[in-house]
């Protein structure tokens, strides 16, 4: 490719390329390309680089590892916070927002490079605190509503927080176009990758995270321990603090 361009570049200035035997200042020699032209040089070939398959290989790697160690970070601060069947929805549904940003890349064949692992990473972490907070209004309506069943508790739980999902991502979703459009080269596919997973992110959480918390099983007795303190309905401090 090298050859094949400064070949072409020769040929504009009206000179031909020849190859010729040159010595390094370390005493090497190498055969080097050559523009001539009347006795001329119109065209000189400073250096070529070549970068191969390694560097993606180690981006494609240390990627996995840095997914592999947030994926658990957050199933074990789950299963500790909450509980199990809560850990494998809300890792269900932030792996569901990955997989969407890596099929817009994939299909699009747009360029995936640190910065765009920098925002999947942001966006996994992001989403996982929606789910925290339906987790969290889920609890407290388990403690407060005792004549509801979990269809109506998880139901309940995501009408309480919309509010302030759509406030939240909302916001969010401003500032992010705002460096999708002024952000310049350097910070458009970082952009996009946290465009794609924070609008993604808003259903996922919702609708996903806790549809497969109820697949699973939840239940009152899994978040409410027997023989626990009652919590006043009419108590305004009573349950979580988002």
């Amino acid at each position: 490719m090298v050859t094949r361009v400064f070949g072409e570049l020769c040929k504009a200035e009206g000179g031909a390329v020849t190859v010729k035997q040159v010595t390094t200042d370390k005493g090497e020699t190498l055969s080097k390309p050559v523009c001539e032209a009347n006795g001329a040089e119109p065209v000189k070939l400073q250096r070529s680089e070549f970068v191969g398959p390694q560097v993606g290989r180690e981006l494609a790697e240390d990627g996995a590892k840095a997914l592999v160690f947030v994926i658990v970070g957050i199933m074990l601060y789950l299963a500790f916070r909450f509980e199990w069947k809560f850990s494998v929805a809300a890792i269900v549904a932030n792996l569901h927002d990955v997989v969407i940003i890596l099929g817009f890349f994939a299909f699009f064949q747009w360029e995936f490079s640190l910065t765009v692992l920098a925002a999947v990473l942001a966006v996994l972490g992001y989403s996982v605190n929606e789910s925290v907070v339906i987790f969290d209004r889920i609890r407290e309506a388990f403690r407060r509503f005792r004549k509801m069943n979990t269809h109506e508790v998880i139901d309940h739980a995501i009408t309480s927080t919309m509010s302030r999902t759509i406030i939240t991502h909302g916001c969010t979703q401003m500032m992010v176009l705002s460096m999708l459009i002024f952000g310049g080269p350097t910070l458009h596919y970082f952009a996009v990758a946290l465009t794609i997973g924070i609008l993604f992110g808003i259903y996922s959480s919702v609708f996903v995270a806790a549809a497969i918390a109820m697949w699973l099983g939840v239940k009152r007795e899994d978040l409410v321990k027997a023989g626990g303190k009652e919590i006043d309905p009419n108590d305004p401090n009573a349950g979580a603090v988002v």
